[in-house]
């Protein structure tokens, strides 16, 4: 069986390269409270419990490029992209404690990183919540059989197995509950450009958000 390419960085992260700004994926935080929440035993039903987890923790950024965060004084990254994660973070994120939390977090960072330069800043609510007043919303989307197919891909090259029909049930049940939530709910912002990559390369998505931005 032929092994994948290296793995390369996500579009996102390209953009905010291109343009020499700073880059977060919002959904690293949400992994990090989820991934506090299991090791502390608290379970992603337990709203109070998450919602003391939230409080007194603060979950900080700690790269320019968001591969990493420090949560509860611990350095994580790697752990944040593990199975146990994956299939717990759609159900600690949907409780409202958490996501004002976070948002109030990502807030703050925002600012910070503004009066250093610009910020390209991706997840399931930024045009609709946390940056809803930014330069330029893209609300990308992509089938949920290709974006399974990617995520096989990301999970092959750790050397795990995957299976793509689990990982596509997995996407959807997620799309489900993020679009249900009664806070912050997955939809584009009404000012958002929507964006479908089906089928396109990571280049080819790069390049399209590239020329929006000069746009702008």
């Amino acid at each position: 069986m032929d092994r994948p390419p290296p793995a390369r960085p996500s579009w996102g992260r390209q953009v905010a390269q291109a343009l020499g700004c700073w880059f977060l994926d919002t959904g690293i935080m949400y992994r990090a409270v989820t991934w506090l929440a299991l090791e502390q035993g608290v379970s992603p039903d337990d709203s109070a419990g998450l919602s003391h987890l939230t409080k007194a923790v603060k979950v900080l950024p700690v790269s320019m490029n968001g591969n990493s965060v420090e949560v509860s004084g611990r350095r994580v990254g790697p752990e944040l992209r593990e199975p146990r994660i994956d299939g717990n973070v759609s159900n600690v994120s949907r409780h409202p404690v958490v996501r004002r939390a976070m948002v109030e977090q990502q807030w703050a960072y925002a600012e910070s990183v503004l009066e250093r330069g610009g910020i390209v800043m991706i997840g399931r609510d930024i045009g609709t919540v946390v940056l809803p007043t930014a330069e330029l919303k893209v609300y990308l989307t992509a089938s949920a059989k290709e974006r399974a197919r990617r995520r096989c891909r990301d999970i092959l090259e750790k050397g795990q197995p995957a299976n793509l029909a689990s990982v596509q049930s997995d996407i959807e049940a997620r799309d489900a509950i993020d679009s249900s939530r009664d806070d912050s709910p997955l939809r584009p912002a009404k000012d958002a450009w929507q964006f479908d990559t089906t089928g396109l390369t990571i280049d080819q998505a790069v390049n399209a958000v590239l020329r929006r931005a000069e746009e702008q």
